[in-house]
């Protein structure tokens, strides 16, 4: 498809995982994702992929461990308080090295919260999420367009690392509607050796598993994939940089909070203020070499976000102390206008950056 369609944000990213060779979704309803399963349930169907409504969330993940197991490509979402009951068996598939895909679209918390956005789930996605030392890739769309581009390389950084990934969108970007193209360039999946599909009497089995009850060979598990932790610090660090080059401040911003940020930088600009955005796209691994290189200029930091200061506590890491950093916020479900931003830039440039 070369022509653009409108659609929805969670319809975009089914769309898209199906493009990307996904023929196995599970996963449960919950207010604002629902739209991702129901879009599943109607055309897995058709192209002969297996979509299963699980009787619970956790149902829903230790079924997607079964399919990653089997090397195929696999997805389930869900919304915030669902993404927790999950957590467990996103655990087990960080412990097992089995790729999937996780779409969690944010809605406030804690506890059942509200169902409008939110970002507060930050720390839960880029922490872990689950019990145990583990990482998982982490990817932040901030439209319909990238909600799409976005779950193909999500698909494709799985297997690539043979690790969970978690796209972390919210229930704004879910459920806009914006132009689409799905005109990708798709790279088909790679052959998977490791996974369990019968060995037909032609090689030795395969073995899937998480727990291993010498701690000897469980650290061993553990410094061998932070190895690979390591290797993805390196190599796959995304973020979009606006205005950012000569900028005294520098707004960073994810998600929807960047869209709204990116009309404050504008405003900002045109009143005389040399504002900028960094915009990180990997949440983890976190682009921290790219915003601390802007360290060198810039002289104050604002972390805008949509919870009570997450992102903060990493745009301070990757500043390393250099330049101050502060916080714009709104939470439970309100997003910031470009006014309180611009009011937040004015507030820093008045006292001078600092």
């Amino acid at each position: 498809m070369s022509d653009k369609v409108l659609m929805k944000g969670n319809e975009a990213i089914a769309e898209a995982a199906i493009m990307a060779g996904c023929r196995h979704y599970f996963g449960y309803p919950i207010t604002p994702q629902t739209e991702i399963a129901a879009y599943m349930a109607r055309r897995m169907p058709k192209i002969g992929g297996t979509f299963l409504q699980a009787e619970s969330e956790v149902a829903a993940i230790n079924m997607v461990y079964g399919a990653a197991s089997a090397g195929v490509r696999v997805m389930t979402s869900s919304s915030s308080p669902g993404i927790s009951l999950k957590s467990e068996g996103i655990s087990y598939l960080a412990g097992a090295d089995l790729p999937a895909v996780i779409v969690n679209a944010q809605r406030g918390g804690p506890g059942l919260g509200g169902i409008q956005p939110s970002q507060s789930d930050y720390f839960q996605a880029t922490r872990g999420g689950g019990h145990g030392d583990y990482h998982m890739i982490v990817l932040a769309p901030a439209s319909v367009q990238e909600m799409a581009s976005l779950t193909i390389k999500a698909f494709d950084l799985a297997d690539k690392w043979r690790t969970p990934c978690m796209i972390l969108a919210d229930g704004t970007t879910g459920q806009m509607m914006e132009p689409v193209s799905f005109d990708f360039d798709i790279a088909p999946a790679p052959e998977k050796p490791w996974a369990l599909t019968g060995t037909q009497g032609k090689r030795a089995h395969n073995i899937t598993n998480s727990l291993y009850l010498s701690p000897e060979e469980l650290e061993t598990h553990n410094f061998n994939r932070f190895k690979k932790y390591d290797e993805i610090m390196k190599t796959e660090p995304i973020a979009e940089e606006y205005k950012a080059d000569d900028a005294d401040i520098i707004l960073v911003a994810f998600g929807i909070a960047s869209r709204v940020s990116k009309n404050a930088v504008d405003e900002a600009r045109g009143a005389g203020i040399k504002a900028g955005l960094i915009r990180p796209i990997t949440l983890w691994p976190f682009p921290s070499d790219i915003l601390f290189k802007h360290t060198e200029h810039a002289r104050h930091f604002i972390s805008v976000e949509l919870s009570m200061g997450q992102l903060i506590e990493d745009v301070m890491l990757s500043t390393r102390c250099r330049r101050p950093v502060t916080l714009c916020n709104r939470a439970g479900g309100m997003i910031p206008v470009p006014s309180q931003i611009l009011q937040a830039i004015q507030n820093v440039a008045a006292n001078g950056g600092n």
